[in-house]
């Protein structure tokens, strides 16, 4: 091998130029304007410039007038990431909530009692002997959860009073209707007429609550998850245009991206998530995995994964496209 080879191999050069936009980030010099440091995301690559794709995607949903799938799962609501849902609901820009148990036992809890900052180094057993739960940098008392079950307890009197069989659905707006507080995405829920479908219920204290409701109480209470699965169904296959944002994953993105499948898929759709790919879970799927099974359309200008912590990411994503 020569001199001249190795230089090749080095330095190999380009037969054109790329026709994309030049890489370059917002310029500080001068008075800051934060939608244009936003707009400059687009080309500064990796995962502001997916962000970027996110907020013009979300700006497209708008245009469409489409029906919004809103889904996260309950550390959204156990982060101060509840009044930015709640805003969205109360001002009109999502229509459809699909969300865990836990999501509707936390929203329920803040209504009265506030959750408290703490420690990722927390000492986990002096925590558990002083009654205090962790959630990664967030402390919630356990009397929290005693004055959780003497509230719901009594609104489980009143739920199942003339119907013995309901729907999460049903559970999520008649529980919101009883509560007073601005920043409840239940109570948004509910006054807004936005359905909060919940198909995994019993998947957190509210379960638990259930189980001893029926166990000592009443034996003929149950809840009936068919019913919210049609009518899932029927609604987006009325829909002329469906548009997904996924804050998470786990069941509820997998219920919006599932019942789409009947309607041909979801036409616009925006993934925050920090799952892994190459686990071959659900929730690090991204959305051209979902394109193979028909879940979302195929026109990839209209859907992105945001690959970041949803604290971090998610208000800026509502700062941009869904504010006036």
């Amino acid at each position: 091998m020569d001199n001249d080879d190795s230089y090749d191999h080095v330095v190999p050069g380009s037969d054109e130029e790329l026709n994309t936009p030049d890489v370059g980030g917002y310029d500080f010099r001068g008075e800051f304007d934060f939608h244009e440091m936003l707009n400059a995301y687009a080309t500064t690559g990796f995962q502001a410039t997916q962000l970027a794709e996110a907020i013009d995607i979300a700006d497209r949903m708008q245009e469409a007038d489409a029906t919004v799938y809103l889904t996260f799962t309950s550390n959204i609501i156990s982060s101060g990431l509840r009044e930015a849902v709640a805003y969205l609901v109360r001002e009109g820009y999502v229509d459809v909530l699909i969300t865990t148990s836990g999501s509707l036992t936390e929203d329920v809890i803040k209504t009265a009692k506030p959750f408290k900052m703490g420690d990722w180094d927390a000492d986990e057993a002096a925590l558990r002997d002083q009654g205090i739960n962790r959630l990664g940098n967030i402390f919630v008392p356990s009397d929290r959860y005693v004055w959780l079950e003497e509230y719901l307890y009594d609104f489980f009197d009143d739920f199942f009073a003339d119907e013995k069989i309901r729907t999460p659905t049903a559970f999520a707006r008649e529980l919101g209707k009883t509560l007073d507080d601005d920043d409840s995405v239940l109570k948004q829920a509910a006054d807004n007429d936005v359905p909060v479908y919940c198909p995994a219920l019993t998947d957190a204290e509210v379960g638990n609550f259930l189980y001893y409701h029926r166990q000592g109480y009443d034996s003929d209470v149950g809840i009936e998850i068919l019913d919210d699965y049609d009518s899932l169904i029927e609604d987006g296959l009325l829909a002329d245009t469906t548009d997904l944002i996924a804050v998470g994953g786990g069941v509820p993105k997998h219920h919006a991206i599932m019942t789409n499948l009947f309607r041909g898929g979801a036409d616009y759709v925006v993934y925050i998530s920090t799952g892994m790919e190459g686990d071959g879970s659900l929730s690090g799927a991204p959305p051209n995995e979902a394109v193979s099974w028909g879940k979302i359309k195929k026109e990839q200008a209209n859907y992105t994964q945001v690959e970041a912590e949803a604290t971090l990411v998610f208000p800026l994503l509502i700062a941009s496209a869904f504010t006036e």
